[in-house]
């Protein structure tokens, strides 16, 4: 049940992080998300077989940290308004919703334990919750990583000299790999399980 449970919880936060993206590049003045009937929050839309449901499988079943990925929503750098900063702000609306999510699912947490503790009713909910909190705050780090073509790799791709930033950027056709072999030697845990575990633990209110 909880492998359902965090599959769930774990598809939906990828698709609400996709839907950002577009969300925001559609204010910014690129329209292809929604052409493509993108923003929206039904899975079938965004569903990536291996990133939405067979990594997050493999992971739980070797005890690792839930994460996967949904279909990126694809993104026209010439039709936004400003293409430098836009991609920015682009970049950081998937992770800023995941981070709102994690924020909200801690108030509620902490209203359950506050208001309504011996209710059992609210059980199942309180674990929900707590998985909102963990995956969200999961999706939040992995995806602030500068490794192309991660959300945090388009803030540092900004930040960077224009020669500087082409020769970065052509990293991306090898970021897949990278981070699969981060995965695998469980390197990629050891950056960011120490301030994912302290964020969570903020939030789930248990520090």
């Amino acid at each position: 049940m909880k492998y359902i449970i965090a599959i769930a919880v774990l598809l939906f936060s990828v698709i609400v992080h996709e839907v950002a993206h577009g969300l925001v590049a559609y204010m910014r003045g690129d329209t292809t998300a929604k052409d493509l009937g993108r923003l929206t929050l039904n899975p079938i839309n965004h569903i990536d077989i291996i990133g939405s449901i067979i990594l997050p499988l493999c992971l739980m079943l070797v005890g690792g940290p839930v994460f996967g990925w949904a279909k990126p929503v694809p993104i026209n750098l010439l039709r936004l308004k400003n293409i430098r900063r836009d991609m920015v702000y682009v970049s950081l609306a998937g992770v800023t919703a995941n981070f709102i999510l994690a924020v909200i699912a801690g108030i509620l947490m902490s209203a359950i334990r506050n208001f309504a503790p011996e209710m059992s009713v609210f059980a199942s909910v309180y674990i929900i919750l707590q998985y909102v909190v963990i995956i969200n705050v999961v999706l939040l780090i992995f995806n602030l990583i500068p490794i192309p073509p991660l959300d945090g790799s388009k803030v540092v791709l900004f930040l960077m000299p224009r020669e500087l930033a082409q020769k970065y950027a052509a990293i991306e056709r090898y970021g897949f790999f990278i981070i699969l072999i981060l995965l695998a030697t469980n390197i990629l845990w050891k950056i960011i399980g120490p301030i994912a575990n302290s964020l969570i633990n903020f939030l789930i209110g248990t520090i």
